[in-house]
């Protein structure tokens, strides 16, 4: 889900979304975990949310449901920007967080990884430039309480409308 205000914001009222919550994050992981076992190749997952609330939890089992292997250590990539895995198809892990400038994000080539045959899946989504992606899946998380996280599915693009249909609790 984009900021309210944000120049980001692209999703029209009429798209289809989902709330759940999480009350742990095994919970969370799980959810992860079934959004991965929907997504194909050249699929992007934009995750926003405050630090802490989830992000990379919901990484960790959207890579396990596309494959990663348990041995693979599903980290947030704050520092290399992007980490790659194998599964059933390429898996970037993204984080926009240490992004500052527009020159910043055109150096990282993010082109060649959300055009490709694998899954992008972006922490700090909302640092995307508005161009840059036309139809994403935007999964937005908040704290509720000390473990209970409100996750907001947000379907941009009728790719997208169709996965969240298929999603089941």
């Amino acid at each position: 889900m984009r900021q309210k205000g944000s120049s980001l914001t692209r999703l029209m009222p009429q798209e289809p979304h989902r709330k759940i919550l999480s009350y742990s994050a095994v919970e969370t992981r799980n959810w992860g975990k079934k959004v991965g076992k929907l997504l194909d190749a050249g699929a992007i997952v934009g995750l926003t949310g405050d630090l802490g609330s989830g992000k990379t939890c919901f990484v960790r089992g959207a890579a396990e449901g596309l494959g990663v292997g348990k041995e693979a250590w599903i980290r947030s990539p704050t520092f290399t920007l992007v980490n790659e895995y194998d599964g059933r198809l390429p898996v970037y892990h993204i984080d926009l967080y240490r992004i500052g400038s527009a020159q910043e994000l055109e150096e990282l080539n993010l082109r060649e990884y959300l055009y490709g045959d694998g899954v992008s899946l972006i922490e700090w989504f909302e640092k995307m430039p508005p161009a840059e992606v036309d139809e994403w899946l935007g999964i937005h998380f908040e704290h509720r309480a000390a473990n209970e996280r409100e996750i907001t599915f947000e379907a941009q693009g009728e790719r997208y409308g169709e996965l969240l249909k298929r999603l089941k609790a």
